[in-house]
């Protein structure tokens, strides 16, 4: 079973990153990466995966959107949890220095050269950001979210079987938003 202390170390540490921030539909962000976790908890042990490999996932999973959404650093995610969370969450963060056409591309790059339980992470913050997308989202951009996911579903699918099937799943439901 994975750790309980460390899932609240990194939920203490994603919280206060986090604090203000809300998500697209006014809740606190906090519920979001508790999410992508909560799918990355059911995934390691749909999968058996050992104690090592889920505390990583998990924390990655907590940690996902740290450094893409807040002002915290590598070296604040290193400090605090070592080099392996670091390099997992740097690998989950597109890098805002390049064109945004060419940041997922890059993400799923370095997503892929990092150990399955990082890739995994991947595909259940997409699964949870598959739900009925924002009022302001005109067609255009839901057609574009749908086709990056069905993009990161072809680069990670066989990084878990499960949430594979839990996303290409999420993908045919997210059809009805199309017009």
């Amino acid at each position: 079973m994975f750790s309980q202390e460390e899932y609240l170390k990194a939920l203490r540490f994603a919280a206060k990153a986090h604090k203000d921030q809300k998500t697209p539909y006014g809740l606190p962000y906090l519920t979001h990466v508790a999410s992508v976790a909560m799918e990355v908890i059911h995934a390691s042990i749909e999968s058996k995966l050992d104690d090592d490999k889920a505390n990583k996932a998990i924390s990655c999973a907590l940690l996902h959107d740290v450094l893409e959404d807040t002002s915290l650093s590598f070296d604040d995610i290193f400090d605090e949890f070592g080099l392996d969370i670091a390099e997992g969450v740097e690998a989950l963060s597109k890098n805002s220095d390049l064109p945004k056409k060419e940041q997922m591309q890059d993400s799923l790059n370095r997503i892929l050269e990092q150990p399955y339980e990082v890739q995994l992470v991947k595909l259940a913050d997409r699964i949870t950001n598959l739900q009925k997308p924002p009022e302001h989202w005109d067609n255009e951009k839901k057609k574009a979210y749908l086709k990056e996911a069905k993009f990161i579903l072809s680069c990670l699918k066989n990084s878990n079987l499960y949430l594979s099937a839990r996303l290409e799943k999420k993908i045919e439901d997210y059809n009805q938003y199309i017009d």
